[in-house]
């Protein structure tokens, strides 16, 4: 299954952090490593954040911009433009 691309590479399809390196993707339920989603979103097969909502999904990411240092209009931004895209929260 290949991963959506962004310009640097494969991102996760949950929260949409470049997937760089091994240890950046998650893991499914067998252990084996997850081609679509990042550590921090899906370890062991499941979303360690289960039952959130798109909304509350960009709420969290806009808050991890702002303390990475990113303008928070511009956090927004990219937050609203990019998870609706992504594999987890595409309407089906």
């Amino acid at each position: 299954m290949r991963t959506m691309e962004s310009p640097q590479g494969a991102i996760c399809q949950s929260c949409g952090m470049p997937l760089r390196t091994a240890e950046d993707h998650g893991t499914d339920q067998d252990g084996s490593t997850s081609a679509d989603y990042c550590f921090h979103c899906f370890q062991g097969g499941r979303f360690l954040d289960e039952g959130i909502s798109l909304q509350e999904k960009i709420e969290k990411n806009v808050r991890f911009g702002v303390q990475m240092g990113m303008p928070e209009e511009m956090a927004r931004q990219m937050c609203e433009d990019i998870l609706p895209t992504l594999k987890r929260w595409k309407k089906k």
